[in-house]
């Protein structure tokens, strides 16, 4: 049995050393693939220096700086490795770990930072042809300007002019944008000649811009056209669906809501135009899409309210009296035996009294003096009513609970003369003798007052 643990052990063992020599061999891939990586960097860092400019490339040189301060860590325990000091197979395992993660880092910064700046410096080399191109769009877009003024011309007479707001400065801007990115090619050859590299690129990218701006602002005009007289057949769609909902919207349940809605989807109807007036048909469709939607939304509702009866305005004032009644009562019990009661009566008493108060402010107005409840809060008042009078209620019973269980339990414990009742003495109060409780309660609280205050 010894044999067989002892070959398991010296199994294992082989197999860690195989690991380590492994790991050794990889931490001395690792510098040296990062020392030559640095070197091809900083190569790399002087062209793009030399295409962008110093202060485009600050990013890599800072992140050289970080990698050349870090691989010295790598190198100096690489060194370590090798020194005439033995080591245990755990300090050299350790060592070149941390020299693979050195590495491993170094290659990822790097990478990071000069694929940031491939693209640039690709654009840059590309420079003149960039320039070419952004010559010819200017060309061909300025012959484009012309028709775009025909159109913005020809709209004007078929629609409003705030309709054509939003496109009909957009020829002069196109131009005045052009002017900028021809201006702005010139700025960038100029630069490029005397050496100012990084200006260059930044006058080429600003007229780059202005191409694709003013080029956004010509197809906007002809993009306007083809979506207004869109607009135009959807509108007259709307329009014949419009009337058609108004007929069956008038034989729909009546409400308030209903009757403003169809009140508001006639006023749309009214406010379009005669034929031959110069129109805005986008705004005509916003408002006919959105008087149809509250239509839609009055009709369900009156739909639901009509399978739901509405309660009587007597029913709601009944629930309103009851639990303004059963606040009292409770306030009275609980002001009658203050030296008594519980946080937990007290804090149910003002959660009812916050409700009955959310009662005022959903009417308007105090409830318990209203005259006139509209259908459509009665529903919702008596159930903020009911909620009042349960929280009253339960507030009433945890008093009534507390009051019990304060009461001397000993009938003689503070009796009179002879042991006849006093204060502790005769019946007490029952769950249903709710009066008896109140009046007991107010007479004791009253007693007290002087003794506990």
């Amino acid at each position: 049995m010894a044999g067989f643990w002892g070959k398991r052990k010296r199994e294992e063992q082989q197999q860690l050393e195989a690991l380590d020599a492994d790991l050794a061999i990889r931490a001395r891939a690792a510098l040296v693939a990062a020392d030559e990586r640095i070197r091809v960097t900083t190569d790399e860092l002087g062209f793009a220096e030399a295409e962008l400019g110093a202060e485009s490339t600050e990013p890599l040189r800072e992140a050289l700086t970080a990698v050349r301060t870090h691989l010295a860590e790598a190198f100096r325990l690489h060194q370590l490795n090798h020194d005439h000091i033995p080591d245990t197979a755990e300090e050299l395992r350790t060592r070149n770990a941390r020299i693979v993660q050195l590495c491993d880092w170094a290659e990822e910064v790097l990478d990071d930072r000069t694929s940031d700046l491939a693209e640039r410096i690709a654009r840059a080399r590309r420079a003149p042809e960039i320039i070419a191109g952004i010559r010819v769009d200017i060309d061909r877009l300025r012959a484009r300007i012309p028709h775009a003024r025909e159109t913005v011309d020809r709209l004007a007479v078929r629609y409003a002019p705030e309709a054509l707001a939003q496109v009909d400065a957009n020829p002069a801007e196109a131009d005045q944008l052009l002017g900028f990115a021809e201006h702005g090619v010139g700025v960038a050859e100029r630069r490029r000649e005397a050496g100012q590299r990084e200006q260059a690129n930044l006058a080429l990218e600003a007229s780059a811009e202005s191409v694709r701006r003013a080029t956004t602002l010509l197809d906007a005009v002809e993009t306007f056209e083809v979506e207004a007289l869109r607009a135009e057949s959807t509108l007259a769609a709307i329009v014949e669906d419009s009337r058609g909902d108004l007929v069956v919207a008038l034989k729909e349940p009546h409400s308030p809501g209903v009757a403003q809605a169809i009140a508001d989807l006639q006023a749309a109807l009214a406010s379009l135009p005669p034929a031959g007036v110069n129109t805005d048909p986008f705004t005509h469709l916003d408002r006919l899409r959105e008087a149809n939607s509250g239509l839609d939304a009055a009709i369900a509702a009156a739909r639901e309210r009509a399978a739901r009866p509405i309660p009587p305005l007597e029913h709601v004032r009944h629930a309103i009296d009851d639990a303004d009644r059963q606040l009292a009562v409770t306030r009275d019990v609980i002001a009658g035996h203050r030296g008594w009661i519980g946080a937990d009566a007290r804090t149910r008493l003002a959660e009812a009294e916050r409700t009955r108060q959310d009662l005022d402010r959903y009417l308007g107005e105090p409830a318990a003096t209203a005259i006139v409840i509209g259908d459509d809060h009665r529903e919702h008042a008596m159930a903020i009513a009911r909620r009042a009078a349960a929280l009253a209620g339960e507030a009433l019973h945890l008093a009534r609970r507390d009051i019990d269980s304060s009461r001397p339990q000993d009938p003689g414990q503070w009796g009179g003369p002879g042991g006849g009742p006093g204060w502790g003495g005769g019946r007490r109060g029952g769950g249903s003798d709710v009066m008896g409780g109140i009046l007991g309660g107010l007479v004791i609280g009253s007693i007290l007052d002087g003794i506990f205050d």
